[in-house]
């Protein structure tokens, strides 16, 4: 539609409360909604910071797929959860908008609890053709469903998850709607044979099959467009009545169809809609970014963006004199694999997110980008390692969980020395609680022939990647948090620590913190609040969860009454380890006070990390305050505090 006919309608975006009223616009009327929708994103984001490239790809899916639905009764799941943003606008939560991502406020991603347009939570890509299938079956068992629809990208449908939904989809038969939004860019280029084979869809024309869901659509259709659809088919898939890939998994296929054109994806949707029987998947070109030039010009299509400037797309960036923690890993590992030809990297779709675009810039070759296939990943590095080479596997915490069979079966199982460089450990701030690495330490440090390291300052991460290098006897796995570093001062090079060994900072008499990992600096802060209270406090940082460092905790048992732990991970970690090993030592009838600081025992919601580190009761002043409350009852009933 023109801008021209635009200019002569009446704004729609205040006109609606709900999806509701985008049933009772004018299919003009919705063409100008979806200009007013992506303004307004762009405006929303500009303020909070979030995913803004993927949310304006999808602002004509998103009004046409709420027009033509009957959402909340029809079940609308998005995948990976990020790209919501204009589906929270138009779906009662546009006052809202601004508290997006913020403590107390929206969250990035679809949530249940959130609305009850959000039938299901996501923000861990390829889950919404399993969910929708779950939703479509529940229909058919006599559930209050209608029907549902999963939008899924171009990358999160290259994981084996999304296969697997498309091989039940194709045998149940269940009706069920599937959006395929490609784009061709997830957050990093997407990778891999499929996507060849959708980009050679996409370029045979705008509608390379557009063919009747069910018997009888395409006489709906004028006769020339029917017949130019059908040699359109015949192009895409090579021969006369040749199928594609997703109709061998037993749907029907339409597509590709243009996106952005919004007469063009209501008729689709619309026919598809009133003929389907079985699951249909719509192929939907789109572009990341679409309407904001400085989206569509940037290499990552602004895919996460802090705040920025709408005039100029200049993010604001708050300034630091320290590295952040993903930059020393990427520079570090780059510099080890320039004097080791052995040493290769793997990550899952996350190249920049996890540094190893610097190797990949100098070592192209031994850099490998498996796309959103951590499975696949941990046991490809699997095989290199059992191939001899030195493969290091950097995936997020969160989404290390996606591959814990393989961690067991095909690595520990096996004594392979693959290295998990594990990112965003603890607590990661506006992503909240999807995206915590809350649970690493917990379900790697239980498994046989692992070896758990965190490091706890940048410096000391340069020395657990040169650790993990020269470890060739089994699997090893070092954390670090999101952010940037305390400032220390780095080595030139890592130096390679004896395994199971940690180190004291600072010595004390009457209390003893032992840190594992980054939240070192608020242990060291509290041990100066705790000296200003007369309360002398020694710092370790055991650097190892696995092996433990028990000569390190005798020594700190023996000379102080009050042990505490301190970690950035949940119950059942690095605290109970410590625990179990003194209860099979005999240690706990000492008469020590011993405590564990961890994270609780329930998710946190976004904010900003020292925000959350509040809630979970892990600053400073908790240390501090569990550690005077803990010596307390020793100095109070005249116990010996001080031993020599």
């Amino acid at each position: 539609m023109s801008d021209h006919v635009c200019a002569t309608l009446t704004p729609t975006l205040d006109r609606v409360s709900g999806p509701s009223d985008l049933r009772v616009l004018t299919d003009p009327e919705l063409c100008l909604l979806a200009q007013e929708l992506r303004r307004e994103t762009i405006e929303v984001v500009s303020k909070t910071g979030g995913h803004l490239g993927s949310s304006l790809g999808v602002v004509e899916l998103t009004v046409a797929i709420h027009a033509v639905f009957n959402t909340p009764m029809d079940k609308l799941i998005w995948d990976v959860g990020h790209q919501c943003y204009p589906h929270k606008i138009i779906t009662g939560r546009r006052d809202r908008m601004l508290t997006l991502r913020q403590a107390g406020g929206l969250s990035g991603f679809t949530k249940r609890s959130e609305s009850e347009y959000d039938p299901f939570g996501a923000a861990h890509s390829s889950t919404s053709i399993s969910a929708a299938l779950g939703f479509a079956v529940g229909r058919e068992m006599g559930m209050p469903v209608g029907d549902t629809i999963a939008v899924i990208g171009d990358g999160a449908i290259t994981a084996g998850m999304a296969y697997e939904a498309m091989n039940h989809a194709g045998h149940l038969k269940s009706r069920l709607f599937v959006i395929l939004n490609d784009n061709d860019m997830s957050i990093a280029p997407p990778v891999g044979a499929l996507q060849k084979y959708l980009n050679d869809i996409a370029a045979k024309g705008p509608v390379a099959a557009l063919k009747a869901v069910a018997e009888g659509v395409d006489q709906h259709l004028p006769g020339p467009v029917r017949d130019g659809a059908r040699r359109a088919r015949q192009m895409v898939t090579g021969m006369p009545g040749g199928s594609t890939l997703f109709e061998e998994f037993g749907f029907e296929y339409i597509g590709p169809v243009d996106g952005h054109d919004m007469p063009q994806l209501l008729a689709t949707l619309r026919a598809a809609r009133a003929r389907a029987t079985g699951p249909v998947l719509i192929h939907a070109v789109t572009v990341k970014g679409k309407g904001y030039a400085p989206a569509e010009g940037a290499d990552d299509k602004y895919h996460g963006v802090a705040k920025f400037d709408v005039a100029t797309g200049q993010q604001v960036k708050a300034k630091s004199n320290a590295p952040s923690y993903t930059a020393v890993f990427g520079q570090r590992l780059t510099d080890e694999a320039a004097r080791d030809p052995r040493i290769v990297a793997i990550t899952a779709a996350m190249p920049g997110g996890t540094g190893l675009d610097i190797m990949a810039r100098r070592f192209p070759a031994r850099v490998f980008d498996v796309g959103i296939a951590e499975q696949h990943g941990i046991t490809f590095a699997a095989g290199l390692a059992a191939s001899g080479m030195k493969p290091f596997c950097a995936i997020y915490s969160s989404f290390l969980q996606r591959g814990y069979d393989q961690i067991v079966h095909d690595v520990a199982l096996q004594n392979l020395p693959v290295r998990f460089a594990i990112d965003r450990a603890g607590l990661v701030g506006q992503d909240g609680a999807t995206h915590a690495g809350a649970f690493d330490i917990n379900f790697l440090a239980n498994l046989p022939n692992m070896t758990v390291m965190a490091a706890g300052d940048e410096a000391d991460l340069c020395h657990m990647i040169a650790t993990a290098a020269a470890h060739d006897s089994g699997p090893i796995a070092f954390r670090y948090p999101r952010g940037e570093g305390s400032g220390v001062e780095m080595p030139e090079r890592g130096q390679v620590l004896p395994l199971g060994k940690g180190r004291i900072l600072r010595n004390g008499r009457d209390v003893a913190l032992l840190s594992f990992g980054a939240h070192l600096p608020e242990v060291l802060a509290a041990a100066e609040m705790l000296q200003g209270e007369g309360i002398s406090a020694t710092v370790a940082d055991a650097r190892f969860a696995k092996p433990l460092d028990t000569a390190l905790i005798d020594q700190l048992l023996d000379e102080h009454r009050v042990l505490i732990t301190i970690e950035q991970g949940s119950t059942g970690g690095f605290g109970a380890l410590v625990l179990h090993y003194l209860a099979g030592s005999g240690q706990l009838e000492k008469g020590r006070a011993i405590r564990t600081m961890t994270l609780p025992d329930r998710f946190i919601d976004q904010g900003a990390p020292a925000q959350m580190y509040e809630w979970a009761g892990l600053r400073a002043e908790d240390i501090r305050t569990t550690a005077r409350a803990a010596f307390a009852p020793s100095r109070t009933t005249g116990k010996v505090v001080r031993l020599s």
